[in-house]
């Protein structure tokens, strides 16, 4: 065999043609409707395009056993007409955790880490001809009362067509909730200029395993996704702030004290 190798006379392994791309029809020569894109759509598609083609995200999930967040609310709503939504009380929940880990609402600046000087969470609310993300300023120093009344504005003149883009734009971290459509859990793509996006699923009655592991109850859990840009939060950074998030969402009266 070596004399073979030596003398070059060692038979060589076929060539292994590279599988080509195929062609694909393209969508312009679909048959149906044209719908024109309006201003919204183009946008979205630009942003959301951009963050998942030169962000790299991952994902980490946990659930959590919301009971006493339930309960909470249910008490603060009891004598209101106004009910303090959940979504409130989920933006206020995320602020105070953030406090701690300030690399996760920080955002890549090409050449360094931008670190914003106060805590703006956006919520993604869904409109008849798209999305919108109204923004929550410094949301650890609002109570969950300002930041529903906040909301509920926010969101109407969203629908309405009536933000200024200051009041849509330029938050450090994103919140969006897709329980009211029946969704268990999923992933959601990186709002830019923020470097992650929390992604939160239907509240449901499960049988849960007790911290003794001797005994089963029925338990309110709902799961929690974060996705992160790995340029700027390392899987351990993601993973302690899930961490502590689903602490203070399983005892949000600490966190709201």
């Amino acid at each position: 065999m070596q004399k073979l190798i030596d003398s070059g006379q060692a038979k060589r392994s076929p060539s292994i043609a590279t599988p080509q791309p195929q062609q694909t029809g393209r969508s312009s020569e679909l048959a149906g409707e044209r719908i024109p894109l309006n201003n919204q759509r183009r946008v979205i598609a630009e942003r959301l395009s951009q963050s998942m083609f030169t962000a790299p995200h991952y994902a980490l999930r946990s659930a959590a056993i919301v009971d006493e967040l339930v309960n909470l609310r249910q008490r603060v709503n009891q004598n209101r007409e106004d009910r303090v939504s959940l979504n409130a009380f989920i933006i206020k929940l995320t602020a105070q955790a953030l406090v701690h880990h300030p690399m996760i609402y920080a955002a890549w600046g090409g050449d360094c880490l931008i670190v914003p000087p106060q805590i703006d969470i956006a919520l993604a609310v869904a409109l008849d001809d798209g999305l919108l993300t109204p923004v929550i300023r410094d949301c650890p120093h609002k109570s969950v009362t300002e930041i529903d009344s906040e909301l509920r504005d926010l969101i109407a003149r969203a629908r309405e067509k009536k933000l200024a883009p200051e009041e849509f734009t330029g938050a450090c971290f994103t919140i969006t909730n897709l329980g009211s459509f029946d969704i268990d859990e999923f992933t959601a793509i990186i709002n830019p200029p923020g470097s992650a996006i929390l992604a939160i699923g239907a509240i449901r009655k499960k049988p849960w395993v007790d911290a003794s592991g001797t005994g089963i109850a029925i338990r309110n859990v709902t799961q929690l996704t974060l996705n992160c840009d790995h340029r700027v939060i390392d899987g351990a950074v993601g993973a302690s702030f899930l961490k502590d998030l689903k602490a203070v969402f399983e005892e949000p009266s600490l966190a709201l004290a």
